[in-house]
């Protein structure tokens, strides 16, 4: 079975559990039947799965994660090589990365989640959950509801929880929800978006295979935390993290996708 006979019986499969979508006609070119799949993909609840359907978008997934190209972590330069000169504590075991996060190998990866920690369900949206979500496939939110239910309310702020990457490049998905922002930053959403990077980096630590991670920008898409200050946030408390830590965690990537995003990490790095 080639993959555009693969994408056809998992759409039509898709399609038929979804009353909503179940008179969507499936396009003739690949790439509308990629699109059509990541949509159902994304309004997809969390419910049982044939196996030889998860079969079928694996091996979807596996060849456009190799399309895409996969990032090898220790090709990153560090801190202490991209920045001459900087008095970054722990230069050597940081980089900053400017990249799709869904294609980095490093050992666990940050996701920006939603206190359901289900993934976002607004097909195609440009968050970093959806697309973690999407690249990762539907056992990421099977796995993730369990997670939820198993503890019976929704993921306070401030906490992380991992998860299995499935059929991205790492192999573990660190998902923390961050403070949402609404009229103004207050000492308490400073505290808790520090918080989220202290507990990633905790319950990675309590991994023995997880020796790299990769932080998104937590909380400065769809939650409005200004980016200035989240960075700040950010390199601060990884820093004082490792100052007090074992030396388990070996490279942590910042992982940014603005020039923006970017030009603010670059200069902390300068400053210090």
């Amino acid at each position: 079975m080639n993959s555009d006979e693969m994408l056809n019986v998992l759409l039509d499969a898709l399609k038929t559990e979804n009353k909503a979508a179940a008179n969507e006609t499936v396009p003739k070119d690949t790439a509308g039947k990629w699109h059509l799949l990541r949509a159902l993909m994304n309004i997809r609840p969390p419910m049982p799965i044939r196996p030889e359907l998860l079969a079928l978008q694996d091996r979807l997934l596996s060849a456009q994660r190799e399309a895409k190209g996969v990032t090898d972590p220790q090709t990153l330069p560090s801190i202490h090589l991209e920045f001459p000169g900087t008095r970054t504590p722990f230069a050597d075991r940081l980089a900053l990365w400017r990249g799709d996060i869904t294609t980095l190998a490093v050992d666990a990866i940050v996701n920006a989640a939603n206190d359901r920690l289900l993934g976002c369900f607004i097909p195609h949206h440009r968050c970093i959950d959806n697309a973690i979500h999407s690249a990762a496939g539907i056992q990421l939110r099977l796995e993730c509801n369990e997670i939820v239910r198993a503890q019976g309310h929704p993921e306070p702020t401030g906490r992380a929880q991992i998860t299995r990457g499935y059929n991205l490049p790492a192999r573990y998905v660190l998902h923390t929800v961050g403070p949402i922002i609404t009229d103004g930053v207050t000492e308490e959403d400073q505290r808790l978006l520090a918080s989220c990077y202290d507990a990633c980096l905790d319950v990675a630590a309590r991994h023995e295979d997880v020796k790299s991670v990769a932080f998104c920008c937590i909380s400065t898409g769809e939650f409005r935390f200004p980016r200035e200050l989240a960075a700040g946030i950010a390199l601060r408390t990884v820093c004082e993290w490792m100052k007090r830590s074992d030396g388990r965690i070996e490279k942590v990537v910042f992982d940014v996708f603005s020039r923006e995003d970017y030009d603010l990490y670059a200069s902390l790095f300068r400053a210090n």
